[in-house]
């Protein structure tokens, strides 16, 4: 059971403790910044390692000998995260470059005649939708955007069990207006 006193001198030490350790991370936080700023060539990286290598020093933190290299360790160990970090993002820098390599072979690219009709359905489509009547082309939309039954009559303020029905009138309808009007573009 510790003593009030105990809990003083306890709560004493650890404030002395931090108070120390914010003096080393003054003393040493513009020479490790720099190393790291030269490795990895971005600030922004580099703020990050030397809190990480600064975060590692707390966590040995006090030190166990008085003699203790803090200059060399934090110098170390900064290095090693600087390496550590060239190497993850060159690693990552070829799976992208080969990831975006692949799917740029496996795209072709889609001829102009191709193009040009896929834009000439889409107009047509639209067309047909404009002429129908508007519930018809609203459930059409909501279905073939994705959305479930439950929720098209949510919206559409209609019982779930009539979406059925009238989402296979909505269907024929469009491939009625759909026909003619492809009939007469020919």
């Amino acid at each position: 059971m510790k003593t009030h006193k105990t809990e003083v001198v306890e709560t004493a030490q650890v404030e002395s403790s931090s108070a120390s350790f914010e003096i080393l991370f003054l003393e040493h936080w513009a020479q490790v910044f720099r190393l790291l700023c030269r490795l990895v060539g971005d600030p922004a990286e580099a703020e990050d390692l030397a809190l990480e290598a600064f975060f590692r020093l707390y966590q040995q933190y006090p030190l166990p000998e008085t003699e203790f290299n803090l200059g060399g360790w934090l110098h170390r160990v900064a290095t090693n995260l600087g390496l550590h970090s060239i190497r993850s993002f060159k690693r990552r820098e070829g799976y992208e470059m080969t990831a975006g390599k692949y799917a740029l072979e496996e795209t072709a690219a889609d001829p102009p005649a191709e193009i040009m009709a896929r834009e000439e359905e889409r107009n047509l489509v639209r067309l047909v939708l404009a002429q129908m009547n508007e519930r018809q082309s609203q459930l059409l939309i909501m279905r073939y955007s994705g959305m479930a039954y439950k929720d098209i009559a949510k919206v559409l303020r209609l019982s779930p069990t009539s979406i059925g029905p009238l989402l296979l009138r909505a269907e024929r309808e469009f491939e009625k207006r759909y026909q003619a009007l492809a009939q007469e573009e020919v």
